[in-house]
Protein backbone atom coordinates (compact mmCIF):
# COMPACT_ATOMS: atom_id res chain seq x y z
CA UNK A 1 0.00 0.00 0.00
CA UNK A 2 1.23 3.60 -0.70
CA UNK A 3 1.29 5.96 2.21
CA UNK A 4 0.15 9.34 0.34
CA UNK A 5 -2.57 11.62 0.77
CA UNK A 6 -4.97 9.73 -1.88
CA UNK A 7 -4.89 6.57 0.13
CA UNK A 8 -5.33 8.66 3.65
CA UNK A 9 -8.57 10.02 1.73
CA UNK A 10 -9.51 6.79 0.60
CA UNK A 11 -8.97 5.56 4.17
CA UNK A 12 -11.26 8.17 5.46
CA UNK A 13 -14.35 7.72 2.96
CA UNK A 14 -14.15 3.90 4.49
CA UNK A 15 -14.46 4.98 8.00
CA UNK A 16 -17.15 7.81 6.67
CA UNK A 17 -19.13 4.45 5.39
CA UNK A 18 -18.46 2.79 8.54
CA UNK A 19 -20.41 5.88 10.46
CA UNK A 20 -16.80 7.03 12.02
CA UNK A 21 -16.19 10.81 12.14
CA UNK A 22 -12.11 10.82 12.01
CA UNK A 23 -10.49 13.83 13.79
CA UNK A 24 -6.76 15.01 13.82
CA UNK A 25 -6.54 16.64 17.05
CA UNK A 26 -3.66 17.19 19.60
CA UNK A 27 -3.25 15.09 22.94
CA UNK A 28 -1.61 12.77 25.11
CA UNK A 29 -2.62 9.06 23.54
CA UNK A 30 -0.14 6.00 23.98
CA UNK A 31 -0.69 4.65 20.97
CA UNK A 32 -1.43 7.94 18.90
CA UNK A 33 -4.95 7.64 17.98
CA UNK A 34 -8.05 7.44 20.93
CA UNK A 35 -11.04 5.33 19.60
CA UNK A 36 -14.35 6.97 21.47
CA UNK A 37 -16.65 3.96 20.66
CA UNK A 38 -19.75 5.60 21.87
CA UNK A 39 -19.60 8.37 19.48
CA UNK A 40 -18.19 6.18 16.74
CA UNK A 41 -15.25 9.06 16.97
CA UNK A 42 -11.62 8.28 15.75
CA UNK A 43 -8.92 10.95 17.10
CA UNK A 44 -5.67 10.75 15.64
CA UNK A 45 -2.48 12.61 16.78
CA UNK A 46 -2.33 15.94 14.44
CA UNK A 47 1.46 15.97 14.11
CA UNK A 48 1.29 12.69 12.42
CA UNK A 49 2.45 12.59 8.92
CA UNK A 50 0.90 10.78 6.15
CA UNK A 51 2.07 7.71 6.82
CA UNK A 52 1.59 7.27 10.20
CA UNK A 53 -2.18 8.82 9.98
CA UNK A 54 -2.34 5.67 7.79
CA UNK A 55 -1.07 3.72 10.02
CA UNK A 56 -3.20 4.52 13.28
CA UNK A 57 -6.26 4.08 11.09
CA UNK A 58 -5.68 0.88 9.32
CA UNK A 59 -4.44 -0.28 13.41
CA UNK A 60 -8.74 1.33 14.29
CA UNK A 61 -9.75 -0.49 11.00
CA UNK A 62 -8.57 -3.94 12.60
CA UNK A 63 -10.32 -3.74 15.85
CA UNK A 64 -13.29 -2.72 14.68
CA UNK A 65 -16.26 -5.22 13.62
CA UNK A 66 -18.07 -4.60 10.63
CA UNK A 67 -19.53 -6.16 7.24
CA UNK A 68 -17.89 -6.40 4.28
CA UNK A 69 -21.55 -6.78 2.25
CA UNK A 70 -22.17 -2.84 3.05
CA UNK A 71 -19.15 -1.07 2.27
CA UNK A 72 -18.68 0.16 -1.39
CA UNK A 73 -16.65 -2.03 -3.81
CA UNK A 74 -13.46 0.65 -3.86
CA UNK A 75 -13.77 0.45 0.22
CA UNK A 76 -13.52 -3.56 -0.52
CA UNK A 77 -10.43 -3.12 -2.59
CA UNK A 78 -8.81 -0.92 -0.23
CA UNK A 79 -9.18 -3.22 2.89
CA UNK A 80 -8.16 -6.45 0.60
CA UNK A 81 -5.18 -4.28 -0.85
CA UNK A 82 -4.20 -3.96 3.13
CA UNK A 83 -4.83 -7.43 4.24
CA UNK A 84 -2.74 -8.97 1.05
CA UNK A 85 0.33 -6.09 1.97
CA UNK A 86 0.26 -7.21 5.88
CA UNK A 87 0.20 -10.93 4.90
CA UNK A 88 3.97 -11.03 5.30
CA UNK A 89 4.31 -8.99 8.18
CA UNK A 90 2.49 -11.49 10.40
CA UNK A 91 5.09 -13.92 9.73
Amino acid sequence: MRYTQTTLKKIEELFGELDYSIRYEKGNFQSGYCLVENRRIAVVNRFFDTEARINCLMDILSSLEFDLEHLSDKSRELIEKWKKANEGNDE
